[in-house]
């Protein structure tokens, strides 16, 4: 059996929502859940509180509809829950790392759902463990419960603060306890939180999708640094936190977040085809169509097209029946892990100048396969356009990404990788360019996997240790 799951893009991270005041909790959570599925797709979890003096918790490996069937929602009462799916960026996959996180302690029983990574995780957990701590994960979530049970503070928000003040990196966070519901977002805003309402309940997602498939109602943004309390009484704001520069990550809008969700004050189909129109601007190619790499290339593409008066076609079609393990055939098929996802169509593309937008290139192996398989089904040419910068560091606030030896653009040239994949010629948007096609969002980005400029440092000993987490998957 192999795992034909793509090394040569981006994992999404995770994806967190949490409803409070809802009869149906539960199942409108699975609902939200499953909007957010593209977020994380290795394990989910739903946690529920039905007002008594316990939690109810059930956790999974697998997809969401999957994992939750109607016996199982049964199982988890309340009027609130908080839900989790989840991509390992930090910690083993397994199932003792799926979210929500659930404890009982000195002052009752709470959850946690988290999208970020504390890169300040490996000196935490070692400090707590000095001092007695018994930690039953691998993931960096858990260190923000201990440190909430061993604070000093009375209320649960002093402690929450207090536990918030000592981590360093990115954070958007829902908890639950027996009778609130709490989120919080880091003093960045690495990634992006926002807060709905449904009638009398409150909802709070990673992305709007996820009030669109409940009728929902956003209503804003869950602010960098704030805290946002909701029990009994409403819902109150705290912002307990020095301001900072603000830093979301830009890859959200070119990759990460579904075309359809409202993220840092933008829409992501919008600004996906405002960057395929700077593309066309930056790197005109002469041609006679333009197709995307699907799903996440076709909003550029319809972009780049528009601006270059070139015809828009589907010239690569994606399987969405892609399973994580397939039996290869006996007679090895060549490219199989591509062609198992993708398979181009000949009339579209025979003794035509093609060019081919992407949101970004890895590894390139797999943009090599897939020049390959326009030139076989009859194309003149290929020309590469990629809608992002290169790549040349890795993430260390929440997406996975691998070392940046294994960055091709970290070590090669532009024309090496054109020469590499094999296209005719290629082209990548300037990260002027990208800032240009998100104007109108966030006034500021994080584009260190761009740059190199990372807006939270720590030391390189630690990057070295927090690389090695990256590593356990």
């Amino acid at each position: 059996m192999k795992d034909y799951n793509s090394k040569d893009k981006y994992k999404d991270e995770c994806g967190i929502f949490g409803i409070y005041n809802h009869p149906e909790a539960a199942n409108l959570t699975y609902l939200g859940l499953h909007a957010l599925q593209h977020r994380g797709q290795e394990s989910a979890g739903i946690v529920s509180s039905d007002g008594g003096e316990m939690l109810h918790s059930h956790k999974a490996m697998g997809l969401v509809a999957d994992i939750f069937k109607e016996d199982v929602l049964k199982k988890l009462p309340g009027i609130s829950a908080i839900g989790h799916v989840r991509y390992s960026t930090t910690g083993e996959s397994h199932l003792k790392n799926a979210q929500p996180f659930v404890v009982n302690y000195s002052r009752g029983a709470i959850a946690v759902a988290h999208n970020g990574n504390i890169v300040n995780a490996g000196l935490l957990r070692a400090e707590l463990e000095a001092y007695g701590s018994i930690f039953q994960s691998s993931m960096d979530t858990e260190i923000i419960i201990h440190l909430l049970a061993t604070s000093k503070y009375n209320s649960l928000l002093d402690r929450l603060v207090d536990a918030l003040k000592s981590l360093m990196g990115s954070y958007s966070l829902v908890f639950l306890t027996e009778t609130r519901m709490i989120a919080a977002r880091d003093p960045h805003g690495f990634r992006p939180l926002a807060l709905g309402r449904l009638r009398d309940s409150w909802v709070v997602a990673s992305e709007t999708c996820a009030f669109d498939l409940i009728e929902a109602d956003y209503i804003r943004d869950i602010e960098p640094g704030e805290i946002v309390l909701i029990d009994k009484d409403g819902i109150k704001s705290f912002k307990p936190f020095e301001k900072t520069n603000l830093t979301p990550c830009v890859f959200e809008f070119i990759y990460f977040a579904r075309p359809d969700s409202n993220i840092f004050g933008a829409n992501v189909y919008k600004i996906r085809k405002n960057l395929g129109r700077e593309l066309a601007r930056e790197c005109p190619a002469k041609a006679d169509v333009v197709i995307p790499v699907p799903d996440s290339g076709v909003p550029a593409s319809i972009g780049f097209a528009e601006e270059s008066k070139i015809p828009f076609e589907m010239g690569l079609i994606r399987s969405h029946y892609v399973g994580r393990t397939f039996i290869e055939p006996k007679d090895s098929i060549r490219h199989f892990g591509v062609k198992i996802k993708l398979n181009a169509v000949r009339e579209l593309l025979k003794n035509k100048r093609v060019v081919v937008i992407d949101d970004s290139i890895v590894r390139g192996t797999t943009s090599r396969k897939i020049v390959k398989m326009i030139r076989d089904a009859g194309a003149k040419e290929v020309h590469m356009r990629i809608s992002s910068p290169p790549t040349i560091c890795p993430c260390f606030y929440g997406i996975d990404t691998p070392t940046s030896q294994e960055l091709i653009a970290s070590s090669h040239t532009t024309n090496d990788i054109n020469t590499y994949i094999t296209s005719d010629t290629i082209g990548y948007l300037s990260v002027e360019g990208v800032y240009k096609a998100v104007s109108g969002a966030s006034s500021s980005f994080c584009d260190a996997c761009f740059t190199g400029k990372y807006p939270v440092e720590f030391p390189l000993e630690r990057r070295e240790a927090q690389m090695a987490l990256f590593g356990n998957k």
